[in-house]
C-alpha cells in the first residue's frame, strides 16, 4: 500500500492505490473498500501496468478518482463501471508521485507532481495538460493543494525545498528551504491558509507560516527513520498525523508542550499511506508494504480535548 484516501462523499468508502513488489517492479492495484459491521468489504479493484503510488477522490463526482504511477501516467478511474480506466494522461517522464484534486467548488483541477521535477497541471475533461510548473532541482514528492485559496498548490521535493505556485502566473510564489533533506511529504493545514507542515527524511515535522518563512513556526521529532505523509486534521485545528519508514503512525497537537500525543504500532513495514476521515471526527486510515489497511480510531482522537 502506497495511498490511503478516505472518499469525500460516501461515509466508509476508502481508495487505497498499492503496488507490486515494493514499487520497484510488477503491477499497480486501485482497491475500493467499504466498511461494514465485519469490517472491510473490497467493493471494486482495478489493475494498472504498474505501480500506483497516490490517489486522489473527485471533488464533484462521488464515483470518479484519479490515480498517478511508475510509468509516468494518470488514470481516471469511476466506481460505478467495472472496468477501466476511462482516460489515461501520459506527459511526465518519470514516476509520477503524488496527485490530488482540488477542493475549490466549480473547476475541475487536479495537479500532479513528478520524479521529472515538473508539477503538471490538468482539467481531467481535457485530454492533455493545462500547463506545466518547472523549478524544482529534484524529485517531486508530494503535490498538495491548498484548501483556502483558488489555484494555489503546494509542492514538496527531494531538494529540499517547499514551493508554493499559483495557476494563475505558472511561476513559483514563495520558496521554503524547509529542511537540510529530501522532503517527501507536506499538508496544508484546514484551519489557517498560512499554515503548512512539511515531513522529511531527517525524521522531522516543521510548520511553516507563509508570512514569515525564515524559522518554523514549530519542529516536531519522535520519528525514527524518514517521514513518509503528513495530514492536518479536518476537526482540530493543532492536530496533525504522520507515518514514516519507522512502522508508526503518530499523532500530534503542536499547540501543547508536550506535543505527542500517541504513538500506534500496528504495521511490520514502511507505512506509506494515511488520511483522517471527513465523516468521523476519529476515524483513520493507514497502509503500509506489509500488504495491509487498517482502519481504526486511535485513542487521543476519541478523549475530550
Amino acid at each position: 500500500g502506497y495511498a490511503a484516501e478516505f472518499s469525500p462523499y460516501l461515509p466508509g468508502r476508502l481508495a487505497c492505490a498499492a503496488a507490486q513488489h515494493y514499487g520497484i517492479a510488477g503491477c499497480g492495484t486501485l482497491l475500493i473498500l467499504d466498511q461494514n459491521e465485519s469490517g472491510l468489504r473490497l467493493f471494486r479493484s482495478f489493475d494498472w501496468n504498474d505501480g500506483l503510488f497516490d490517489v486522489t477522490w473527485s471533488e464533484n463526482n462521488e464515483h470518479v478518482l484519479v490515480t498517478c504511477s511508475g510509468d509516468g501516467s494518470l488514470q481516471l478511474w469511476d466506481t460505478a463501471k467495472a472496468t477501466g480506466p476511462l482516460q489515461v494522461y501520459k506527459e511526465h517522464t518519470q514516476e509520477v508521485y503524488s496527485v490530488d484534486w482540488s477542493q475549490t467548488r466549480g473547476e475541475q483541477l487536479v495537479v500532479s507532481g513528478s520524479w521529472d521535477q515538473t508539477v503538471k497541471l490538468w482539467d481531467p475533461t481535457v485530454g492533455k495538460s493545462l500547463c506545466t510548473f518547472r523549478g524544482h532541482e529534484s524529485v517531486i514528492y508530494s503535490t498538495i493543494w491548498s484548501p483556502h485559496i483558488p489555484g494555489c498548490f503546494a509542492s514538496a521535493s527531494g531538494d529540499q525545498t517547499l514551493r508554493i505556485w499559483d495557476v494563475k502566473s505558472t511561476g513559483v510564489r514563495i520558496v521554503v528551504p524547509a529542511h537540510q533533506a529530501e522532503i517527501l511529504s507536506c499538508d496544508w493545514c484546514k484551519y489557517n491558509e498560512n499554515l503548512l507542515v512539511t515531513g522529511a527524511v531527517d525524521c522531522s515535522l516543521r510548520g511553516w507560516d507563509l508570512r514569515n518563512v525564515r524559522q518554523p513556526v514549530f519542529e516536531l521529532l519522535g520519528h525514527t527513520y524518514a517521514i513518509r505523509r503528513v495530514k492536518f486534521s479536518p476537526f482540530h485545528a493543532s492536530v496533525l498525523a504522520s507515518c514514516s519508514y519507522d512502522f508508526t503512525v503518530r499523532f500530534w497537537n503542536f499547540s501543547k508542550p508536550d506535543p505527542l500525543l500517541e504513538t500506534v504500532e500496528h504495521h511490520t513495514e514502511f507505512t506509506c499511506g494515511l488520511d483522517l476521515s471527513l465523516q468521523s471526527p476519529t476515524q483513520v486510515a493507514d497502509c503500509a508494504w506489509d500488504e495491509t489497511i487498517k482502519i481504526y480510531d486511535p485513542v487521543c482522537l476519541t478523549m475530550p480535548a
